[in-house]
């Protein structure tokens, strides 16, 4: 197959966002949880979560355009906080029906059988089961004017990882948690294996 923009364009509208959504590649698949000052929790699937900093630790995510019901992003917007949660295999199907579109006053917890918990004090609640959780402050956003979405970054305040997940020099090993990895909208995939790489330098001649 070979497209040009034009040719792209020109596609079925669904059609072009399955493929044009799964080209990039495999995503992470994560739960992105939050709680209105109505005191109604919130979860969302999401395969927009990225790495962008260690020091300090800082995850973003891409929201969709305004047009969207984002019960998320009013959330956290309002108190500052939420939760990522890794999907697993154990939960593929519940963590995939939280992309229907409730409205506000009714939460995604209540329509699955996904469970909130509550650790440290903490104002949003995560994923009970989840291998990674992670608790995050809201840093800042940015608009990305060619699609009107934003991207919101947030610090990692809360970590938590199941044990056996990490190894001795502090990577985590998410195929011994049967972490899920998103092709597309709709396809959830289990990765068995995994192969390190040593530091790399250059060759010398």
């Amino acid at each position: 197959m070979y497209l040009t923009l034009d040719d792209i364009n020109k596609l079925d509208y669904l059609y072009k966002i399955n493929l044009i959504n799964s080209v990039s590649g495999f995503k992470s698949a994560n739960l992105i949880a939050t709680k209105s000052k109505e005191n109604i929790a919130n979860v969302a699937v999401f395969s927009s979560v990225v790495h962008y900093g260690s020091n300090p630790p800082i995850l973003g995510f891409v929201l969709r355009p305004s047009t969207v019901i984002r019960n998320t992003y009013d959330n956290l917007k309002e108190t500052g906080y939420y939760t990522i949660n890794h999907i697993h295999e154990g939960i593929l199907e519940d963590a995939h029906h939280t992309s229907a579109k409730y409205p506000s006053e009714i939460s995604e917890f209540d329509k699955s059988n996904l469970e909130e918990e509550y650790l440290d004090a903490f104002q949003a609640p995560y994923v009970k089961g989840c291998a990674v959780r992670m608790g995050l402050k809201y840093l800042e956003e940015y608009h990305i004017k060619a699609n009107d979405t934003l991207l919101v970054l947030g610090e990692i305040v809360h970590l938590y990882i199941d044990d056996h997940l990490i190894e001795e020099d502090g990577f985590v090993n998410l195929s011994k948690g049967k972490t899920a990895a998103i092709n597309g909208l709709d396809g959830y995939f289990i990765p068995e294996n995994h192969t390190r790489m040593t530091y790399q330098r250059p060759k010398k001649d």
